[in-house]
């Protein structure tokens, strides 16, 4: 495996906003490579092709985004399950915001039709959405032992609730809304489906 220097890093870089601004089909490694400021020849021999360049950068933002989330909840301590689903939720809205680029990116429907021939372009989507999702999963199950979330099937509420979190994100992405003006509403709603009254 070859070490990152700062010439592939600055290749994942304009990749990564290139090919979330202008999608996988539009994106040429002669437009990577001008934004770059370096030649065609020095990204293939850090990438052997387009596509193998387009997976490295899904994998570092899969990588960041879900280290970042383990690093949250390792250094955070919650009262009780509800609030480390809500402050998860809070985390990953924080996140959509500071990974932008990287989120429309994933947003990208073509990402998709590719990832059905490409086995590791699906595997790292899988992986990033799985990774979420048991996130909400884990804290409905600690809210379901101290009793501050009710008794739910644990998969599909986490599921559920994904869905609705990654649904405004999409919305905001796509400047369509802001997250933000939505999310007390997110949150109650949240709370409505899941907080015990015992």
């Amino acid at each position: 495996m070859q070490r990152s220097s700062p010439k592939k890093d600055a290749i994942l870089r304009e990749a990564t906003k290139l090919f979330s601004e202008n999608g996988y089909w539009d994106t040429s490694i002669s437009d990577i490579a001008h934004a770059t400021g370096v030649a065609e020849g020095t990204i293939f021999y850090h990438f052997h092709s387009k596509e193998e360049l387009f997976l490295a950068v899904l994998q570092k933002f899969k990588t960041e985004l879900i280290s970042s989330f383990h690093q949250f909840l390792d250094t955070h301590e919650f009262a009780d399950g509800l609030e480390m689903l809500e402050a998860s939720i809070t985390f990953y809205l924080q996140q959509t915001r500071k990974m932008e680029e990287r989120f429309l990116l994933l947003h990208r429907h073509h990402y998709y039709q590719i990832a059905e021939d490409n086995q590791k372009c699906w595997h790292h989507l899988e992986d990033i959405y799985s990774s979420l999702i048991s996130i909400f999963e884990q804290a409905i199950i600690k809210g379901q032992k101290d009793c501050s979330i009710k008794p739910v099937s644990t998969k599909n509420k986490a599921l559920l609730i994904f869905t609705l979190v990654d649904g405004l994100v999409r919305l905001n992405t796509y400047k369509l809304y802001r997250a933000d003006e939505l999310y007390n509403d997110l949150i109650e709603s949240c709370r409505s489906m899941l907080q015990s009254t015992t």
